[in-house]
């Protein structure tokens, strides 16, 4: 804890300095508590201590690593309720805590690095008409809209690449986006999209930017370019590792693209269950050139059309981010989401409208772009060590 009133830690108070302080009686003896603040626990020496669980304002003399000669003032009374795991003392304490400062600290990295390159920060609407095709994503409806409904969006991409249609160099978005169905270590149906593009750039120049963004924020935030990840530790220093989706294949699933390629399910289970784990131990690693039928919002590669610029990053067998050299020619963006509404169709599943501004924005003419989606939240959880999302979150869904 921090005697504010008298230096910046116990280390480093003035011997026989008057303190005032406040915090949570968290534990009792004959003549003393424990006081707790979101710094750390102090002891204070006292002939009758508050009720325990009580939050009090301590104002006495700081001797000998303690609070002694104290005048202490109740502010609440007790309750047995802090020292059980369901409340909220006993979920926002300790390490997660620390996690949550570690976040601040990161998210403001990152509007400095992005601020830094120029790029220009938007809001873009969580609410829209249009909540995007994934097949593999399921949006929230919003209840109460009329018609037509709206959705909270699964990513702010759609309204994003309609500003590229302005020719901005670049811009970028810290926000939320929505996902229903999504929970487990590495999912909550409401999360923080860090999503960022550039004009007259591409694929490769999404994965520098990457690199460059996840090594600032480590050096900055962590003192190190070796993060603790989940497992063991991983160096984020560029270059990171590269292998392509074929290769990845052949060597962690032992078969073919051939074999998989017309057989999505197949695909994605082998992705998720063979590869996904080997990726990204000791160093990130970039999986690359995904096939044609996997191009998502990618463009194809000019160089051979069977394969898209699309590339997703894995630290320690997490996926951290997907990116593209974008998708800008209408006629072929309105024919895959078609086909995506077909397959949505087939599966029984929701079927959401296209967005035909976004589609109008690519008629206007979108130039050349790069774009990345990267798992805020994942990426604390790497930065910090941390096992499960809800340590890096205040208020996961579980608590809400």
């Amino acid at each position: 804890m921090l005697p504010r009133s008298a230096a910046s830690s116990p280390a480093a108070a003035v011997p026989e300095t008057r303190v005032r302080l406040a915090g949570r009686a968290i534990a009792l003896a004959a003549d003393s508590f424990t006081l707790q603040d979101d710094t750390g626990c102090v002891r204070v020496a006292i002939e009758r201590c508050p009720p325990l669980g009580s939050i009090v304002q301590v104002h006495g003399l700081w001797r000998g690593g303690q609070i002694e000669e104290s005048v202490v003032v109740v502010e609440t009374r007790g309750s047995d309720r802090f020292t059980r795991a369901e409340s909220d003392f006993s979920f926002l304490s300790g390490k997660r805590l620390a996690n949550l400062r570690t976040r601040a600290l990161l998210l403001r990295a990152a509007r400095t690095f992005f601020e830094a390159e120029g790029l220009l920060e938007l809001e873009t609407p969580a609410m829209v008409p249009c909540p995007g095709l994934d097949v593999h994503l399921d949006a929230i409806e919003v209840l109460g809209m009329g018609r037509p409904p709206r959705w909270l969006h699964t990513s702010p991409e759609y309204q994003m690449k309609r500003m590229l249609a302005t020719t901005l160099p670049g811009i970028y978005q810290i926000g939320k986006a929505f996902r229903r169905g999504e929970r487990g270590k590495l999912h909550e149906p409401e999360f923080t999209m860090l999503e960022w593009y550039r004009t007259f750039e591409d694929a490769e120049s999404m994965m520098r930017d990457t690199e460059r963004l996840v090594a600032t924020l480590a050096t900055q935030v962590i003192g190190s370019t070796q993060i603790p990840a989940i497992t063991k530790p991983v160096d984020v220093s560029a270059p990171w590792e590269r292998i392509t989706v074929e290769d990845a294949l052949r060597r962690f699933a032992g078969v073919s693209l051939e074999s998989v390629v017309n057989d999505e399910e197949r695909f994605y289970r082998l992705l998720v269950e063979k590869i996904e784990p080997e990726l990204g131990h000791g160093k990130p690693t970039f999986l690359t050139n995904y096939p044609a039928p996997f191009a998502s919002l990618a463009r194809l590669s000019p160089n051979d059309s069977r394969f898209s610029e699309r590339f997703e990053a894995y630290i320690d067998g997490v996926e951290l981010c997907n990116g593209f050299s974008e998708l800008v020619d209408p006629v072929e963006q309105q024919k895959r989401l078609e086909q995506d509404q077909e397959t949505r169709e087939k599966l029984g599943w929701t079927v959401y409208p296209i967005d035909q501004r976004f589609i109008a924005a690519l008629e206007d003419g979108v130039p050349p772009s790069g774009g990345n989606a990267l798992g805020f939240d994942r990426l604390v959880m790497l930065m910090v060590g941390a096992s499960h999302i809800d340590e890096v979150l205040a208020f996961p869904v579980s608590r809400i």
